[in-house]
């Protein structure tokens, strides 16, 4: 058995990307390995992926095992071809060139991400039968102490108001790594109450599934 706490843990917005490199192939495979001429990513970059998988595109990724031409996709599994078709992992990928840290969290929550069924009944049938079909979208808000000099807040005040995605790493006490891909909005407006800290509010809308490293 093993709980974590997410005491110490540090939340950082990209604040840069390189210029993006064309993907011509990726294999199926555990992990999946990409095909692009000249990448020139190193072992440790992190990328965004676009690409003709659905379940990989807008995915942040681990670059691993780069070579001339090729790079793998650390913790990506991309073996089963119903998801990930063969032939179809064309795409690009741009690394993030730098990261801030949203400093003077204060707490968080996050919504979102059911599982959505449908259910119906059969004539012969019984009873209901339920069918997984899609997820809600999800988002997490951060809870920030208010202070508009911070370079955190100045980042995703910047991400609100030019409504670009930005990657998103959580990096917990022991290590372990949280990539997300969203939009950032922010709310300006502080709260005012007595006795307790003004604070804002960052809200993430995660774009894909997040990419979980264990440091």
């Amino acid at each position: 058995m093993a709980i974590s706490l997410p005491n110490g843990s540090t939340v950082s917005i990209s604040n840069g990307f390189g210029a993006a490199k064309a993907i011509s192939a990726t294999t199926n495979a555990n992990p999946g390995v990409a095909s692009s001429a000249a990448h020139g990513y190193a072992n440790g970059d992190y990328l965004v992926i676009s690409s003709g998988w659905a379940r990989l595109n807008d995915r942040v990724v681990r670059v691993a095992d780069q070579a001339a031409g090729t790079f793998a996709m650390e913790g990506v599994d991309t073996t089963l071809t119903s998801i990930y078709p063969a032939g179809g992992g064309t795409g690009s990928a741009k690394s993030v060139t730098g990261w801030t840290q949203l400093a003077q969290i204060l707490g968080s929550t996050s919504s979102g991400g059911e599982q959505q069924f449908w259910e119906g009944q059969l004539l012969e049938g019984d009873r209901q039968i339920r069918i997984p079909t899609t997820k809600s979208a999800a988002g997490i808000t951060f809870t920030v102490a208010d202070d508009p000099t911070l370079p955190g807040y100045q980042l995703a005040k910047q991400a609100n108001d030019d409504r670009l995605p930005r990657a998103v790493m959580i990096t917990l006490s022991n290590g372990a790594k949280l990539l997300y891909n969203a939009y950032i909005s922010l709310s300006t407006i502080p709260s005012l109450t007595v006795n307790e800290a003004m604070t804002v509010e960052v809200t993430l809308s995660l774009l894909a599934d997040p990419t979980r490293y264990a440091n």
